[in-house]
C-alpha cells in the first residue's frame, strides 16, 4: 500500500485529485504534518520542514503505481540532484485532526531556496486554496 499526504492541487475536490488520485484512491483521510506552508507565485502550494502544523490529506492507494506519475507532477526524480527538483520526496509523520499519529507517509516539500525564488508567502493557518 502506498501513503502520501498531500496538502495542495492533490487534495480532494481540487484541480489535479481526480486526474491523479481519484479512482486508484483506497481512503482519503483530513490529517496533518508538522511543516510551514506557502502559496508561491505559480498559483500552487510548497511545504518546508517547520513546527507548524500544515492541513491537508493522507491518501492511501492500494499499490505504488501511483508514485510515479506523482513525482512527474512534483517535477521530482530521485536520481536528480536535489537544485534540479522542484520538490523533494520524503517521508513524513502524519497525525489525525486529534493529534495522534497516523505513521508515516510520502510527501513533497520544497527548499526555502525553491520557495524563495517562487515568490512563496507563508499561510499561516497552514490551510491552502486554489483560490489564494
Amino acid at each position: 500500500m502506498l501513503r502520501v499526504f498531500v496538502y495542495g492541487t492533490l487534495k480532494p475536490g481540487q484541480v489535479n485529485y481526480d486526474r491523479y488520485c481519484g479512482d486508484r484512491i483506497l481512503q482519503a483521510l483530513p490529517a496533518q504534518v508538522r511543516g510551514r506552508l506557502f502559496h508561491l507565485s505559480l498559483g500552487y502550494p510548497g511545504m518546508t520542514s517547520g513546527d507548524a502544523w500544515v492541513q491537508g490529506y493522507l491518501l492511501q492507494f492500494a499499490d505504488e503505481s501511483a508514485l510515479l506519475a506523482l513525482d512527474r507532477l512534483e517535477d521530482y526524480q530521485p536520481q536528480r540532484p536535489e537544485a534540479h527538483n522542484e520538490y523533494q520526496r520524503r517521508e513524513a509523520e502524519v497525525f489525525g485532526q486529534d493529534g495522534r499519529s497516523l505513521g508515516f507517509a510520502w510527501a513533497y516539500f520544497m527548499t526555502p531556496q525553491k520557495i524563495q525564488e517562487y515568490d512563496g508567502k507563508w499561510i499561516a493557518s497552514g490551510v491552502w486554496h486554489l483560490e489564494f
